[in-house]
């Protein structure tokens, strides 16, 4: 591989988390070479940095991949599900070289169960973009799929994509107002929420049920593949049945940060330490989060007496240019935030913590400098040894391991971290789920623009009418009713 400096790369593969996601292996220059998933991604990614690799492969292209890759970036999900469906898209937006597996770009339907809304529907999406529905699949037998749902609204009295109910003066719901009404029989097509929230259920266990079964389906066509000697149908196979589990299983939860206050001697040890005049009471910390320049926001999140306080967590995006700077996004957020503070005249933090070493430092004291600002005690974080540096110039401190302080400001910039990465991944959800429209023919960047400025998101164009959608300017009748048909079906 590429020279590159092994400290620093054995280190980020230590951080690397154990949970599902998606790797980008990057070229010297910062070219995607290869898009894969994981179910580990530490586990995983190691292996191409293995010496020994190299040796054992018997194919030349990767064996010549592997000597051209100098670094990675990772992209976590919830489920191998996700990672499945990310891989998926990120292969046909990047085209990279060394990918062979997805080039046919196939995204498997899934149903997904919109559980916060009063009368949730059962839709089929393409995408999982949503921490707060439920889903079944992927599923290869997309038919089948579609034939039991319309069978699941005569068994369960449940609503499909297309319904529109009515809210009745009582309080209750009219599901359908046509001939589908019908379909109820002695199930009802009138109901209260609850009524119908039973329903749901019902349908959700019973789908569970089937789901199941369709897994089992896909795990007996894997093995005849294997057997006939098909191995790349039963890799595809195997890969599908992987991201049916983690689909069905539950979602992998982020750590809990204790909520009780951190006592007064963790305070007062924290304040001796760095040499403050007092105990740090407020605390703000900053983290840059971006993927290869991508998506590049920034988190604050602010402590008091030790214990999050979330009213007066700031999320930021970077306005004053594009790309890949860390120490600029720093300089910007840093000064956006303090500079609001000042103009309200409202207190700064006791203790300003910058994830990162000098660099950070310099460039979020720059910020206060320029405006004439006077900072607030300030340190930095690093993440190797986990070294605090001082703004003012002081030798960089190595607290103790088992020291409280040490753990307090480490609870607190990993909180900042989890929160920017949070934000990146909304993002970066966002941009995928609207980019399902790149599939649609003669869909180019104007009339793509002028759709979102009409509906603002796509989840409201997908319950638009085809005249609403034919009212939007560049999308004519014929359009719209292609356009209407394709996004039911996403």
């Amino acid at each position: 591989m590429p020279n590159r400096d092994a400290s620093s790369l054995k280190e980020k593969l230590r951080h690397l988390p154990d949970g599902a996601g998606v790797y980008l292996m990057k070229d010297r220059l910062g070219a995607i070479l290869y898009v894969g998933k994981a179910r580990n991604l530490k586990r995983r990614v190691s292996t191409y940095f293995q010496p020994s690799r190299k040796e054992k492969l018997q194919q030349p292209k990767v064996a010549a991949m592997l000597d051209l890759i100098y670094d990675f970036e990772i992209i976590e999900v919830r489920s191998e599900a996700e990672a499945l469906l990310l891989e998926s898209r990120l292969i046909k937006h990047w085209k990279p070289k060394y990918n062979t597996e997805l080039t046919d770009d196939k995204r498997y339907p899934m149903v997904r169960v919109d559980l916060e809304s009063p009368l949730p529907r059962f839709r089929v999406t393409r995408l999982k973009t949503s921490e707060r529905s439920r889903y079944f699949g992927p599923f290869v037998f997309a038919s089948q799929m579609r034939q039991t749902l319309l069978n699941m609204r005569k068994q369960f009295g449940i609503l499909l994509a297309d319904a529109s109910p009515t809210l009745l003066p009582d309080g209750r719901w009219m599901l359908y107002d046509d001939i589908r009404s019908e379909l109820f029989g002695g199930m009802g097509n009138i109901v209260s929420a609850d009524e119908y929230r039973a329903r749901v259920e019902d349908a959700m266990a019973f789908l569970d049920g089937r789901s199941r079964e369709w897994m089992e389906d896909v795990k007996k066509d894997m093995a005849e593949a294997a057997a006939r000697r098909d191995y790349e149908q039963a890799a595809q196979l195997r890969d599908l049945a992987k991201a049916m589990e983690n689909t069905l299983s539950p979602t992998r939860k982020f750590a809990v940060i204790p909520s009780r206050p951190a006592d007064d001697a963790v305070m007062a040890e924290l304040g001796q330490v760095l040499g403050m005049k007092a105990p740090p009471r407020h605390m703000e910390c900053f983290d840059i989060s971006h993927i290869s320049g991508s998506f590049c926001v920034a988190s604050m999140v602010h402590f008091s007496n030790g214990v999050p306080d979330k009213a007066n967590y700031r999320r930021f995006r970077i306005k004053s240019f594009t790309g890949n700077d860390d120490f600029r996004a720093m300089e910007e957020v840093v000064g956006r935030r303090y500079k609001r503070l000042h103009e309200e005249g409202r207190a700064y933090p006791d203790l300003l913590v910058i994830d990162g070493g000098l660099g950070q430092i310099a460039s979020a004291l720059r910020s206060f400098l320029e405006q004439g600002l006077e900072p607030p005690f300030m340190i930095g974080l690093a993440k190797k040894h986990e070294r605090v540096f001082f703004a003012d110039g002081r030798e960089p401190l190595d607290l103790p391991v088992d020291s409280e302080a040490r753990k307090l400001l480490q609870r607190l910039r990993d909180e900042a971290h989890r929160f920017a990465n949070a934000f990146n991944a909304e993002l970066r959800s966002k941009r995928i789920r609207e980019s399902v429209l790149d599939d649609f023919p003669g869909m180019g960047p104007v009339r793509r623009k002028a759709l979102f400025a009409h509906f603002r998101s796509l989840e409201r164009m997908k319950e638009a009418s085809v005249d609403e959608l034919a009212a939007v300017d560049g999308i004519g009748p014929k359009m719209a009713a292609d356009l209407y048909e394709f996004l039911r079906e996403c």
